[in-house]
């Protein structure tokens, strides 16, 4: 292969090809390797970085610590070259703060810098022959052509906006992920808000609750949710068996209406409920602001929204309580979607195929829904076995096939990443080996 061919392009360069990054090194592959990132420098959910928020999420399953429990790039290591471990521990936590595990990530992925490669968006993706095989050709925001024998895409899960909410976002009306930086473009043109609504039942919601009343506590905070109230995420030990590493053949293995049924079991694990330390913290500043006469959170429960419209200076929201079918109007200088990710699948909510692989669906297996065939490796299949492609693994995104260990959690990346790195070298190796042969 020429010079300018890798082995490896790895698009997005988020927690799941970090960990990647993190075991082709320490299996040391010896491939040639570029990870492209369209955000400017390294971060973890830089729009949802709340004071006192933390991961839900065990420590010892950070980037690398299920694959190599003794890898540089841990977590426990992390806190050790910062001089903070024994303060860490001192603070006698179940789960570590948010604003500490984004600086845990940004930490490892800058030990990568040598591969990595900020602001650079993909925005074509074609299969073209070069020096006698198939490779990826990789377009990027900046004009480059990048040439790779593999892919492994890890673009992140699309925002959620279900109707009325699609195509309008703004300044006074935005998805999560934009919270942060939203808010403070908001404040810098119109000042502080007078009311805010936020959609949604899930934790995000309730920390954003959260959130907005501590930095405006003269302003009303109104959360309008389809469910009765904020439900408690389960956490039962053995719910929490879904993110065991056996777990994954369990599902993937099973029948369609098996997996339905068992997502619908575990549903409350991961969505639309929240942990009952926010609960509670919610549920006593509600209580306190009605002991002082100044009740500025409000709770809208068993309430949809039917309609939007821009109005002057905010935004009016059509609500209707689902059972009674009583309609209200609601005004709100600004509207946070609480509203989730799509998920891979055939449902309105859902997307038959990452928009990242649009350009080359027609050469990759889908069922009889249209949606992406996933391998229990993560490598995507052909459409036609006649008709082979080069290996493109899809890292993450893969809830409606591995299950939801795959739901946006850290908790199986270190495993997946194993996995993608073994199944990276077996294939690399036997592309290597048909050139030759031929």
């Amino acid at each position: 292969m020429t010079q300018n061919v890798y082995d490896v392009i790895g698009i997005g360069f988020g927690p799941a090809n970090i960990a990647l990054a993190a075991a082709l090194e320490e299996r040391q592959a010896g491939f040639k390797i570029a990870f492209l990132e369209r955000m400017k420098a390294p971060a973890w959910q830089p729009a949802m970085l709340l004071s006192g928020s933390d991961i839900q999420n065990n420590p010892l399953r950070d980037l690398v610590t299920p694959r190599n429990p003794r890898s540089r790039y841990s977590f426990t290591n992390f806190l050790h070259e910062h001089g903070r471990l024994f303060e860490y521990l001192n603070l006698g936590i179940e789960f570590p703060l948010r604003k500490e595990y984004s600086q845990y990530v940004t930490w490892v992925a800058r030990q990568f810098d040598r591969w990595a490669r900020y602001g650079i968006a993909v925005t074509d993706l074609r299969i073209e022959a070069k020096g006698g095989q198939d490779v990826y050709v990789l377009t990027t925001s900046d004009g480059e052509h990048l040439a790779a024998r593999s892919i492994v895409a890890a673009p992140g899960r699309t925002p959620l906006l279900p109707p009325p909410f699609e195509d309008r976002e703004g300044e006074r009306l935005f998805h999560l992920t934009r919270y942060l930086p939203a808010l403070d473009h908001y404040q810098r043109r119109h000042g502080r808000p007078r009311s805010i609504c936020v959609i949604g039942g899930s934790q995000s919601a309730v920390e954003l609750i959260l959130d907005l009343s501590a930095r405006f506590p003269d302003s009303d905070t109104i959360n309008v949710q389809r469910g009765y109230g904020f439900a408690l995420k389960d956490t039962s030990p053995f719910s929490d068996r879904v993110y065991f590493p056996e777990h994954v053949d369990y599902y993937f293995n099973a029948s369609p209406s098996s997996k339905a049924t068992i997502d619908e079991q575990l549903k409350r694990t991961n969505y639309s409920s929240a942990d009952g330390d926010v609960i509670r913290k919610l549920y006593l500043t509600m209580y306190e602001q009605k002991l002082d006469r100044a009740e500025r959170i409000r709770v809208l429960s068993n309430t949809r929204v039917l309609s939007i419209k821009d109005v002057e200076n905010g935004i009016k929201l059509d609500l209707e309580e689902i059972h009674r079918h009583e309609r209200s109007e609601l005004h709100a200088d600004i509207v946070i979607l609480a509203t989730g990710f799509r998920n891979l699948g055939p449902g309105p909510d859902q997307e038959r195929i990452p928009p990242l692989l649009a350009p080359v669906a027609n050469r990759l297996l889908t069922d009889d829904a249209g949606v992406l065939s996933v391998a229990r490796d993560y490598r995507l299949r052909p459409k036609r076995s006649d008709a082979p492609i080069p290996p493109i693994f899809l890292n993450g995104l893969c809830e409606s096939s591995h299950g939801m260990g795959d739901a946006g959690s850290f908790s199986l990346l270190a495993l997946r990443s194993d996995l993608i790195a073994r199944s990276l070298e077996a294939a690399l190796a036997n592309r290597a080996s048909l050139l030759q042969a031929s």
